[in-house]
């Protein structure tokens, strides 16, 4: 039977369905080889030679294929239509063969389908070829390029910026993007302006809003009410004049559908719809198009076929009606710049089958799936046709002049199933419908009010906008940009915030370090020719070893330069490149660079192993620091008093600001120190709150089983009370400084039944009912120092003498409210007493 081979067994499952017992479909599992991760790899001083090898866990995907082979001399290469699915074929054909098992009279051939149907495999098994050697030699120059890049430069980062990861081709040109746009950001000075809203009313007594255009006769601009005193003046003038209605203009307007998807438009919708990552994207997509649901995901192609066209046009018409499809098909164009990238956009197999007809129960891949049909089907539609309605109102001499907008949909077309989203909302006056205004009608002023605004700095990137920003830069391509926006990320250059990048200083300080030393190499431009060479490379209108030769020959000279430098040299490169960020102008017109601690040392930008920070020149003596985007008037660490004879301080680690007790000393060489939990601000510690942190973990008792004492404590996965080696979360950091005997035993219970040990929750001795004020369930408990009224989180001893079954929702409440308030009164703890500050 001959042998064929994809990538994973999903896909090979789905073929092995369509091709039946004739063949037998095995899978590689991705690349089986890859440059080893040592020098040498590719070696520039013998025309780049690259020295590859099969990956461990690839040996026994390798080795099943070769005994596949054994019994039948004809394999077939079945991987992914693109770049990267013809480089897993050459390195599977030359695996093959240095095994030897591919012989003389082995039959190789590549075929290709841009979709899993049954239709599509058959055909493409009429229709082999050899591979393709212009795309093997493609795949190899980006390889080389970005093992030389990756291989020499990670080195240097190592040895001048401890704590630095990697640099990457691609990679810290993406992280370039993101720093220069938060330093865009802290830069950004906001602007004052005002503008004037008038609610109206028509002679009937419908009201509408319209915005102030003209003041003085003169046409207004964005920023011409500059404060509150003009916008007061603007009211005014618009109050002590009589409005009527000068025009009232109706255009037709209409709007089209967006194309199909590709790959950077499908990533960018699936994040502003879905808020899904790059990666979470690709891989719901790939598990799609494995299964057969849809056409390949990695593509920066917006065609359609002809046949899938027609299919469209038929499901919308059966589904909405002869309306709602066009005389004549819409016609995209593809974006790309060779026939390399150039396959179909990504749409579903089968026009007809919405997301409730896939087999998955897979939330991100029905969603996705949904996503992909709508705008697939939208994108034939017809378009929607609007009327556009448009009033001017002024005095009558000239000097008020105001303008209403709004909207009627005429005809909905393709957004009766989808509307394409937007990066950064914008709310839209033309969205609001008119009542029937009249040329000459009067307007009755109801209410005018000024607004304030600031203008916005420029927003931070989400992954949408960053694939964006990539694709408009011609920097990556559609198979990178998913695993260029995760390695950052997991390289803890950049952290995700709300869906919002943000650099670390670890990538502040790589970024500005390229920026310094190899500019030309993390240049926009430049990183966009390159990958515009890779493409001719493809089309085979260029030779790779030229690309890599031109770009050896100045990369190395620029490493052999920066090898030479010290680091104290390098840090006084960045902290002057920096110095406009990190030393603003102070209020009082005092040097920026004196420590605001001490005031006498000098501050520079120092590294350490999480990246950069500023710090003073006097350290040890003094320990100011802050991060690279700290305030710049921040006081820093700090001595928040004395204990016993030794400082408490307050300082900024790694993972985050804690609090120390004394200095690491040769005898004691790592000091009590607590972290500062969750939602605990920095600026608001004191010494009575040092001292509480310090004192964990805070004994309750002992257990009432086994006498063994149980503590409560804040670790690494927050708040918990222990015992012994039995851990039970707690939901808040307040719990830990007053949770009692009763509670924690509970907690611990539950988490004992949790893990199938120890005794299941404590049944209610009797059930009172919900709270009456609060809600929730109130109970009588039999607790191990006696019954207890429980609701929430607040437990209550039952007085002494008193039944569980006497108990009412009235006692029950009252117990409830004092304990509540006992709770409130403040947080005890075992801390010693407390010495008087330093002043």
């Amino acid at each position: 039977m001959p042998v064929v081979v994809v990538e994973s067994p999903a896909k090979a499952k789905t073929i092995n369905k369509y091709l039946g017992s004739d063949y037998t479909v095995l899978a590689s599992y991705g690349h089986v080889r890859d440059l080893p991760p040592k020098d040498g790899s590719v070696d520039p001083e013998h025309d780049f030679d690259m020295k590859w090898e099969v990956g461990y866990d690839s040996r026994k995907h390798v080795k099943a294929i070769a005994d596949a082979l054994k019994d039948d001399q004809t394999l077939i290469l079945a991987t992914d239509p693109d770049r990267e699915g013809e480089a897993i074929s050459w390195h599977l054909e030359e695996a093959l063969r240095k095994r030897k098992a591919i012989k003389k009279d082995t039959k190789v051939s590549r075929v290709v389908f841009n979709a899993i149907t049954k239709s599509a495999v058959t055909e493409a098994m009429k229709n082999p070829r050899d591979v393709d050697g212009d795309l093997v030699e493609a795949y190899l120059a980006r390889r080389a390029l970005d093992y030389l890049v990756g291989f020499n430069l990670s080195p240097v980062l190592w040895r001048k910026l401890p704590g630095a990861k990697s640099a990457g081709r691609v990679q810290s040109v993406c992280l370039r993007l993101i720093v220069e746009r938060e330093m865009e950001i802290e830069a950004f000075k906001p602007r004052e302006y005002w503008s004037v809203k008038a609610l109206l009313a028509t002679p009937r007594g419908q009201e509408f809003e319209a915005r102030l255009t003209i003041l003085a006769g003169k046409k207004l601009d964005k920023y011409d009410i500059e404060n509150g005193t003009q916008a007061e003046l603007a009211v005014q003038a618009i109050h002590s004049r009589d409005l009527s209605v000068l025009s009232v203009e109706a255009k037709p307007t209409s709007r089209n559908p967006a194309p199909p998807f590709m790959t950077s438009t499908l990533q960018q919708e699936a994040s502003r719809k879905f808020g899904m990552g790059a990666r979470q994207t690709m891989s719901a997509a790939q598990r799609l198009y494995e299964a057969g649901y849809i056409t390949y995901m990695r593509t920066d192609g917006i065609d359609m076929a002809p046949e899938a066209v027609m299919a469209a046009r038929d499901a919308i018409k059966d589904r909405f009606g002869e309306n709602y499809v066009p005389k004549s098909p819409r016609m995209y164009k593809n974006k790309a710049k060779n026939a390399q990238e150039a396959h179909e956009c990504i749409r579903p197999t089968d026009m007809t089958r919405d997301a409730k007809a896939i087999k998955t129960t897979d939330a991100d891949q029905r969603k996705l799936y949904d996503l992909i049909w709508k705008r697939t089907l939208a994108c034939q539609m017809e378009g929607a046709r609007m009327e556009r309605t448009t009033v001017d109102i002024g005095s009558a001499d000239g000097q008020v002049g105001l303008r209403a907008t709004g909207q009627v949909v005429l005809f909905d077309g393709f957004l009766k199933i989808y509307e394409e989203g937007r990066d950064d909302q914008v709310v839209d006056d033309d969205d609001k419908r008119l009542p029937q205004i009249s040329q000459g009608d009067k307007a009755d002023k109801r209410s005018v009010t000024p607004e304030q605004h600031f203008t916005q700095p420029p927003p931070r990137y989400t992954e949408a906008t960053l694939v964006k920003k990539m694709e408009e830069l011609g920097i990556g391509r559609p198979s990178t940009y998913a695993s260029i926006v995760t390695t950052i990320q997991d390289r803890e250059y950049v952290r995700k915030d709300k869906n919002r990048l943000i650099p670390e200083d670890k990538g502040r300080i790589v970024t500005i370090f390229l920026l310094n030393f190899f500019r030309k190499y993390v240049g926009y431009e430049f990183t966009a020719d390159l990958e515009d060479e890779l493409d001719t490379v493809s089309a085979g209108n260029l030779d790779y070893k030229e690309v890599l030769s031109r770009f050896w020959r100045d990369f190395s000279a620029a490493i052999a330069e920066t090898s030479e430098l010290r680091i104290t040299e390098v840090l006084d490169v960045l902290d002057d490149a920096l110095a406009p960020t990190l030393y603003p102008p102070r209020e009082d017109g005092s040097d920026p660079r004196v420590c605001p601690l001490c005031g006498e040392g000098s501050l520079h930008l120092k590294t350490s192993r999480t990246g950069g920070f500023v710090g003073c020149s006097r350290y040890p003596e003094c320990r100011y620091t802050r991060p690279i985007g700290g305030d710049a008037n921040d006081a820093g660490d700090r001595i928040l008093g004395e204990d016993d004879g030794e400082e408490i301080s307050l300082r900024s680690g790694r993972f985050g600001p804690y609090v120390q007790r004394g200095e690491a000393t040769e005898e004691n060489k790592k000091p009590p120190r607590a972290s500062l939990p969750k939602g605990w601000n920095p600026d608001d510690m004191d010494l009575e709150k040092a001292l509480t942190l310090l004192s964990l973990p805070r004994e309750i008792g002992p257990h009432p089983d086994d006498g063994e004492m149980i503590e409560a404590g804040i670790g690494r996965y927050g708040p918990y009370v222990k015992h012994g080696r039995l851990y039970a979360n707690l939901k808040e950091v307040d719990d830990v400084f007053t949770i009692g005997m009763n509670r924690a035993v509970e907690e611990l219970a539950k988490k004992a039944a949790s893990r199938g040990q120890g005794r299941a929750t404590a049944k209610p001795l009797k059930e009172l009912g919900d709270h009456p004020e609060s809600g929730g369930p109130v109970n009588v408990m039999d607790g191990r120092y006696g019954p207890y009224v429980k609701w929430d989180k607040i437990n209550a001893t039952l007085p002494k003498g008193t039944e569980p079954q006497d108990v009412t929702m009235d006692m029950a409440v009252q117990l409830i409210a004092e304990k509540a308030a006992k709770k409130g009164k403040g947080r005890k703890t075992t801390a010693r007493k407390k010495a008087t500050a330093k002043k």
